[in-house]
């Protein structure tokens, strides 16, 4: 028990020592004042000061290190978040910069064509197999449609078809590539002349020319515009570019195929003119070789 009285006493004066000395040591800053004990104390106190200050160095380090992470995550999540609201805007800016052009290039378009017409906005399609039809809404009510069935319907980069059933503002259009539909075309490049049937195939877009004589040329490449003939369409609005060409060693005719110059699955807006032939005709020449009317090349 003495020895245990002993140890225990022992630990008591270091206990109340070494703070002493400690605060001694911190006191005498001069190390010409220093007394043996004192420099005994400084001796073992310095690792333990020095552990301590880089400890402390360290630990402030990584917390500084950890703030700063977390603003920028942050910073990076507010300019993530900016950046993907930018880019929503600029695609919608972009999306209003083509609708803008496309009615601009209708309305030139329109007035391109010395006829009454009227605008529409295409609302639905129903494709199924040899019978393709578009459904449009009327800007503006006509009575004329009403009353007048297959009226020629254009838009920008050329034929669309003809107008079917009519119910309110909402006209049926029965496209250029239906099987029951047709156009009297010509070659624009050497005034070959034909009839564009369309093809009525549910998986491509396509028309074939029939009564194309074996004698006339006709190239892949070639543009198809109306002739203006039926009593229908106004004459060089753009109809369909050749795709393949067969002469076949015997008949009249030649087997040509084309592709609308439409693309039937990207329409948006439409133009149905009311006008006779007579009167819808362009009131400057044909169009030049290319899949769009003058006016439609001088929208922007």
């Amino acid at each position: 028990m003495s020895v245990r009285r002993y140890r225990d006493a022992v630990v008591v004066v270091l206990a109340l020592a070494v703070p002493f000395w400690f605060l001694r040591y911190n006191i005498k800053r001069d190390a010409r004042g220093l007394s043996g004990p004192d420099r005994v104390i400084m001796k073992l106190i310095a690792p333990v000061q020095y552990a301590s200050a880089t400890l402390a160095h360290g630990v402030s380090s990584i917390v500084s290190d950890y703030v700063y992470l977390v603003d920028v995550k942050k910073n990076n999540a507010d300019l993530a978040a900016e950046g993907a609201r930018m880019r929503a805007r600029v695609s919608k800016l972009e999306g209003l910069e083509a609708e803008n052009r496309r009615l601009r290039g209708l309305l030139q378009l329109k007035n391109h064509i010395n006829a009454d017409v009227v605008s529409a906005e295409v609302i639905a399609k129903d494709t199924v197999e040899f019978f393709r039809v578009a459904q449009v809404m009327l800007d503006r009510p006509s009575r004329e449609i009403a009353n007048n069935a297959r009226l020629p319907v254009v838009t920008l980069d050329g034929v669309v078809g003809v107008t079917g059933k009519v119910a309110g503002d909402t006209v049926e259009v029965l496209l250029v590539v239906d099987a029951s539909s047709g156009v009297d075309v010509v070659d624009e490049r050497t005034g070959a002349r034909g009839f564009a049937r369309g093809i009525g195939d549910e998986t491509k877009y396509q028309c074939k020319i029939e009564y194309v004589s074996r004698t006339d040329a006709v190239e892949v490449g070639d543009l198809l515009v109306t002739s203006g003939h039926g009593r229908r369409f106004p004459p060089g609005l753009p109809v369909a570019r050749v795709t393949s060409v067969e002469k076949k060693p015997f008949g009249l005719y030649q087997a040509v195929v084309a592709t609308p110059t439409v693309d039937m699955s990207r329409l948006r807006e439409v133009l149905i003119v009311l006008s006779s032939p007579e009167a819808g005709e362009l009131k400057d020449a044909a169009p030049a070789a290319g899949a769009k009317p003058k006016a439609a090349q001088a929208a922007p």
